[in-house]
């Protein structure tokens, strides 16, 4: 499936600064067998006095850039066409939980996919009894890997309710999960906290989902958003596997990765240091537009 997508971030100061720093992670990676980048561009204004690109450990496509004149505001925008391929029906091969360890022990790598990185507490993700508890109730006896991401993934979308103002982008996992509110980050990080607590090693994953409008209506423009799943590796067979608990859904040709990492922290679109007296204000809006 062909893609174009256009995203646009922008950031009003109440008053002017100078000196900004930003590490930006909005380009879509080439993944081989998943998606191609056929064509894309990134558009800073104002225009960074310093632009640096870089993949960083996890292999998300970076730019780093100062701004040091006065300015009130600055816009990124992103324009991309991208291949988002299908991916075959999924045999699971994964083990039994009560192997996982074992399997995971027999992985040596230590690079960014080795599950190693995806277990413990991260920047976003701290140990939660509640969580634990709520995940283990959500298994039945016996099943492997899949079956028990694929069964959060189902409890989660039944126990959370979809809310864009019950929680912001600094809400803990824990905090979202009480409340049974909260956006895609929420859901992800909460089924994140709940996969490592059954020893299932698992990451955050930005990207940009393609949204269908009601039948019979027109496409909004800018009416899509850039969204967050979870991706769980389920041994050394089956290999990583992504799913959608905001949409009860498994990953496929609607979601296009942007980035990859063990939270929110290593995948943040726009993270930045910068002097500031007053507020600010953040506005989105992003388009997938199917192509082909």
């Amino acid at each position: 499936m062909l893609y174009d997508i256009t995203a646009r971030i922008d950031y009003t100061y109440s008053v002017p600064t100078s000196g900004t720093r930003h590490s930006i992670r909005l380009m879509p990676p080439d993944l081989m067998g998943e998606q191609r980048l056929i064509a894309g561009a990134l558009d800073i204004t104002p225009r960074p006095d310093e632009r640096v690109e870089r993949v960083d450990f996890f292999g998300n496509r970076t730019v780093d850039l100062v701004c040091r004149a006065r300015h009130a505001a600055v816009r990124f925008t992103l324009q991309a066409r991208i291949n988002r391929m299908a991916h075959a029906q999924r045999l699971d091969m994964s083990p039994v939980l009560a192997d996982m360890g074992a399997e995971i022990a027999r992985h040596g790598g230590m690079d960014a996919r080795a599950p190693h990185h995806y277990l413990g507490p991260s920047a976003r993700i701290k140990p939660d009894a509640a969580i634990a508890a709520f995940a283990r109730e959500a298994l039945l006896p016996g099943m492997t890997a899949l079956e028990a991401v694929r069964a959060l993934n189902l409890a989660l979308h039944h126990w959370m309710q979809f809310d864009a103002e019950a929680t912001n982008v600094e809400t803990p996992a824990s905090e979202a999960f009480a409340r049974q509110k909260g956006v895609c980050q929420d859901f992800s990080h909460i089924m994140i906290t709940g996969l490592r607590a059954l020893g299932i090693p698992a990451g955050y994953v930005s990207g940009f989902l393609r949204t269908v409008p009601p039948q019979g209506e027109a496409r909004l423009e800018g009416a899509d958003a850039m969204h967050a799943w979870v991706m769980a590796w389920c041994g050394q067979e089956t290999g990583w596997v992504e799913f959608d608990p905001t949409n009860a859904a498994e990953v496929g040709q609607d979601h296009i990765v942007v980035a990859r990492g063990r939270d929110y922290s290593d995948v943040s679109p726009v993270k930045g240091i910068l002097w500031l007296a007053g507020g600010q204000r953040t506005d989105q809006a992003v388009d997938v537009v199917p192509i082909l």
